[in-house]
């Protein structure tokens, strides 16, 4: 979500002259601060400012960005990238008026049209910049961080300790605000949206239709054994014993997931059919080769690069011959940089995404055999959606949790992610695999007919 860097675009080609207001002793803020992103861009700025002082000045038909004090001016000064102006933006000193969707893809939309390029300054700019800064007021002591938690880890990358805080900094938020913010599931994927023009069908029913198609993928039957590495708030493992009938091994990291997992199996009635297991993957070394199907979902992400082609290896392991594995696993367009300092320090840390077709070559390399790949892009940005539009209407709510702070770094989140998958800078997808047998005999039905099916999607 490189807001800043879409801020700081301009036009190769533009031969506007920059606005000359911000040394004019009469303008207000916002015309000064237009004239100077003008002087730093070579050319008018993609937005239309707003400033504390009520004036406001930039293209009439940009989108608005609100500067509320001079502390988001500092918060920049201090910090002149992507982190600085989202917690400009988590803090409230800076908004963006009505939609932040819309005006976030403008800002890209305007990026794309006229180019990327580093912002430069002359010497002369340099001092001018100075003297606007001084000016305005905007000059000062560093501005405490907004309330939001921010990651803070040590130790090596995917350690088993440093990815247990990891996990925990995104997943134990607490289980009433996913409560909050999810279906009656609390699967926190991507749905399947099999009618997504039916206006009454909604993110419940996509959640139960994607439980659904990942069970039949999976060929699960009564009393078929399932691993379900990462298992959230375990529901893919509740549906596929309780409408399947498997015996299911839940796995997770996070403990306040685990807690709720294990309640939810009691209350169901199914602790005969459920084990919850609060472990790393790299500790399910027991009973290899003894699962008929395992699956990962949205849980490859958090394993890193480096990791990858052992954790393939497990999933190999853990199956038997002709077990099936699913893996539903978000990625990233081939050049697109997917992530960003926003997500990996508020967010998801240590989350790593590739383009899906390494993510294939890694799973053939462990010895699976890749039978069948299906794209949910457009599903991630349904999902989103709904997701988004319960924050909003549900907002006092989740402020009176987690604080405004912390709100504002979901809001800014779900809508910058909604728009990488609608914009296909980032994709999602299942990976239905196998492990082959010995003597080579079909593992798979010859047509995916056989595997599932849903109905046509609409």
């Amino acid at each position: 979500m490189s807001l800043f860097r879409t801020l700081t675009s301009r036009a190769s080609t533009s031969r506007t002259p920059a606005p000359r207001t911000s040394g004019d002793r009469n303008a207000g803020a916002a015309e000064r601060l237009t004239g100077l992103l003008g002087t730093v861009l070579g050319g008018p700025p993609p937005v239309r400012l707003r400033a504390w002082d009520g004036s406001e000045a930039g293209p009439a038909h940009a989108p608005v960005v609100v500067l509320r004090s001079r502390r988001a001016l500092r918060r920049l000064l201090w910090r002149p990238d992507e982190i600085g102006l989202a917690q400009a933006y988590i803090a409230g000193d800076l908004d963006v008026e009505g939609d932040l969707g819309a005006a976030l893809s403008g800002l890209w939309k305007a990026a794309r049209e006229t180019g990327v390029r580093p912002p430069t300054l002359s010497v002369a700019g340099r001092l001018r910049a100075a003297a606007t800064a001084v000016r305005l007021g905007a000059l000062g002591p560093r501005p405490p961080e907004p309330g939001a938690p921010r990651a803070r880890l040590s130790g090596e990358t995917h350690s088993t300790g440093r990815d247990r805080a990891a996990i925990s900094h995104h997943y134990d938020l607490s289980n009433d605000f996913y409560a909050l913010l999810l279906d009656e599931s609390m699967a926190y994927s991507c749905g399947y949206w099999t009618r997504p023009c039916d206006p009454d069908y909604g993110i419940a029913d996509a959640q139960r239709d994607k439980l659904e198609l990942i069970c039949r993928k999976l060929a699960l039957t009564p009393g078929a054994r399932l691993l379900d590495v990462g298992c959230g708030w375990g529901s893919l493992t509740l549906h596929a014993a309780r409408e399947f009938g498997a015996r299911v091994t839940a796995v997770t990291l996070s403990r306040e997931q685990r807690d709720a997992v294990e309640a939810r199996v009691r209350e169901a009635g199914l602790t005969d059919l459920v084990t919850v297991r609060l472990c790393h993957y790299r500790e399910l070394k027991g009973d290899p080769g003894g699962y008929d199907a395992v699956c990962a979902v949205e849980m490859g992400e958090h394993v890193g690069d480096a990791h990858y082609g052992e954790f393939a290896s497990l999933l190999h392991a853990m199956l038997r011959p002709h077990g099936r594995l699913l893996v539903q696993q978000m990625s990233r367009g081939a050049n697109a940089p997917g992530g960003g300092p926003f997500i990996e320090q508020y967010i998801a840390p240590d989350m790593h995404m590739r383009p899906l077709g390494d993510t294939v070559n890694l799973l053939e390399g462990a010895g699976l055999e890749v039978c069948a790949v299906e794209s949910l892009r457009e599903d991630y940005a349904r999902t989103i959606a709904a997701w988004h539009r319960t924050l909003e209407d549900r907002w006092e709510a989740f402020t009176a949790m987690v604080g405004d702070a912390t709100a504002r770094v979901w809001r800014l989140y779900l809508v910058g992610g909604g728009l990488a998958f609608a914009e296909r800078r980032m994709g999602v997808d299942q990976i239905l695999a196998v492990r082959p047998s010995p003597d080579g005999t079909a593992a798979l039905p010859a047509s995916p007919a056989g595997w599932y099916d849903l109905g046509a999607r609409r």
